[in-house]
């Protein structure tokens, strides 16, 4: 039940009933929904400043992992570019040190040309895509610097070893030719001496009385010794390593049997004529990777370029082969 005011009048000397107007009724209700409002935007101004709304959460939860992804992705840069400067010394070490030479990667070439492209294509990415390619190429990074240490770190062994590289590979001529004058037939296609038909000379025939001493041009193991009835005679075959074997044939004596270490330079065996044979001379051949290569690029290390060239000319005459 309404609870009902009375005030007292002190013109009519008695108690009236209190009326409200309604003006001041409205002006109440006014005030109230006015200081409402008011304190209901204080509480959303503060809530929204110490409190995220559901879109601020989320933006703030991929701030944090775009920063996390930021940081990971620079200690991986940090460890990429420690990796190249590594790298380009060992690289400068063994191009500019050792071979003499400056080569210019096709990478370099192009890379003018896909600047432009891919800044274009960095322009079209929102923040996660890029985030995503910047992991991918640098993904790819890694695995072509790990590829070009392991192709680096072949090199050094290989420079490491060079000495032993360079005493396996045939240098010298099998026998003593002073006169430049013993080459009888070269490499190449040559008159069998036989069957009178052309056939390809895997060697090169060095005419020498029969006795003359025969030298192994490189370091190496003996292979075979002796006649196996393959045409070659009394012959033998030393495995030098690397891919290098080299082949005397038509021997009177050999010297090396199968699994002796000989070196270059080191009496093997004599020169014959034993199996395929129309004199005493010796045939020479160099392999590499099972592949029969001209035996006159071998002799570099005992001739001047004007003894190489006057070689050349006598091994390549078109005349007939002596086995």
């Amino acid at each position: 039940m309404k609870k009902i005011k009375y005030y007292y009048n002190t013109s009519s000397l008695r108690y009236e009933k209190l009326e409200t107007p309604l003006r001041v009724t409205l002006l109440k209700i006014l005030g109230f929904l006015t200081t409402s409002m008011v304190t209901a935007l204080i509480i959303v101004s503060i809530a929204f400043k110490y409190l995220d709304s559901p879109k601020e959460k989320l933006l703030r939860l991929q701030y944090e992992r775009a920063t996390e992804n930021y940081t990971i992705l620079d200690d991986r840069i940090k460890n990429l570019q420690q990796q190249m400067i590594e790298l380009e010394k060992r690289d400068n070490d063994v191009y500019r040190v050792i071979f003499e030479a400056n080569p210019i990667p096709d990478s370099a070439r192009a890379r003018a040309m896909e600047k432009q492209k891919e800044f274009l294509l960095v322009q079209s990415m929102d923040q996660r895509d890029l985030s995503a390619s910047i992991a991918s190429n640098l993904n790819n990074l890694i695995k072509r610097v790990a590829f070009q240490d392991k192709s680096f770190d072949e090199i050094e062994t290989f420079i490491k070893n060079k000495e032993v590289l360079l005493a396996s590979t045939p240098a010298i001529q099998p026998v003593s030719n002073k006169d430049l004058n013993r080459i009888a037939s070269g490499f190449g296609y040559r008159i069998d001496p036989v069957y009178k038909t052309v056939k390809m000379h895997a060697g090169l025939d060095f005419a020498a009385p029969q006795g003359t001493p025969v030298y192994a041009t490189a370091n190496g193991v003996v292979k075979a010794s002796g006649n196996s009835g393959n045409g070659y005679g009394n012959h033998i075959l030393i495995n030098h390593g690397y891919g290098y074997e080299t082949l005397y044939g038509h021997l009177y004596k050999t010297k090396s049997r199968p699994g002796e270490r000989v070196k270059r330079g080191e009496i093997i065996g004599y020169v014959g004529s034993t199996g395929k044979s129309t004199g005493p001379h010796l045939h020479y051949e160099v392999h590499k990777n099972n592949q029969h290569l001209d035996p006159v690029y071998f002799f570099y290390n005992d001739l001047t370029p004007e003894q190489f060239d006057r070689i050349l000319k006598a091994a390549a005459s078109g005349n007939q082969s002596m086995d």
